[in-house]
This record gives structure tokens, sequence and C-alpha cells, in this order.
């Protein structure tokens, strides 16, 4: 009887876990989501066609800082490549991100190819 209650507990947990979707690694560092987020909505009023963006997390660099643009203070820096989702393709761009005090999002730049 025990056995069966463990598995079906596992069972249980596994369905859980695969109904709830992939889980992105984007969402855990908030940073990278508010430059991805940010970065999308200006691409988007350049170019409506584009659907998403994904961040390649593993190869990002998201370095702390503690220098300033003039008078303006820069605590993060992010670079990285990153996918820019139209229709059926995928289009890599090279991303920088400058974000301030606050969290707050300064820059988000992608490389045009």
């Amino acid at each position: 009887m025990r056995v069966q209650t463990l598995f079906a507990l596992s069972i249980s947990m596994i369905a859980i876990a695969l109904s709830a979707g992939p889980v992105s690694a984007q969402v855990a560092n908030p940073e990278l989501e508010a430059c991805r987020s940010t970065g999308l909505i200006a691409l988007r009023e350049r170019n409506p066609a584009i659907k998403d963006i994904s961040l390649d997390v593993d190869g990002m660099t998201v370095a702390k800082t503690n220098t300033k643009v003039e008078d303006t203070p820069i605590k993060t820096i992010v670079m990285g490549d990153a996918y820019l989702e139209q229709g059926k393709k995928d289009t890599r761009r090279t991303f920088l991100c400058l974000i301030g005090e606050k969290g707050k999002v300064l820059l988000t730049f992608f490389t045009d190819k």
C-alpha cells in the first residue's frame, strides 16, 4: 500500500510539473527579463513583425558596475546574443543593455546583423 501511495504521489508531481510548461531561465534573472521586455517594446515600435526575443542565457554576460555616462549612474551592463522571432524565422543579433539605479533599463541596443 505504501509503495502505491508513493508511486501515485510521484506521478502526480510529474504531471503537475509537465502541465506548467517549460520554465524560462530568463525569468530567474530580473536584469535579463527587464532588458528583454524593454528591448521587445522598442523593437516592436520600429518593426511590428517581431513577435518575441529570446536571449542566449548561457552566453550572456551580466556585469555589475559602478560607473556613469555623463551624470547618469550605470549599475549593470548586459551583453550577449539575442534571437528575434519574426514569423517562421529567428534572427541572431548581438545585444547590449544598460541598467541604472533601481533596476531601470536605460538603453537596449541590437546590432543590425
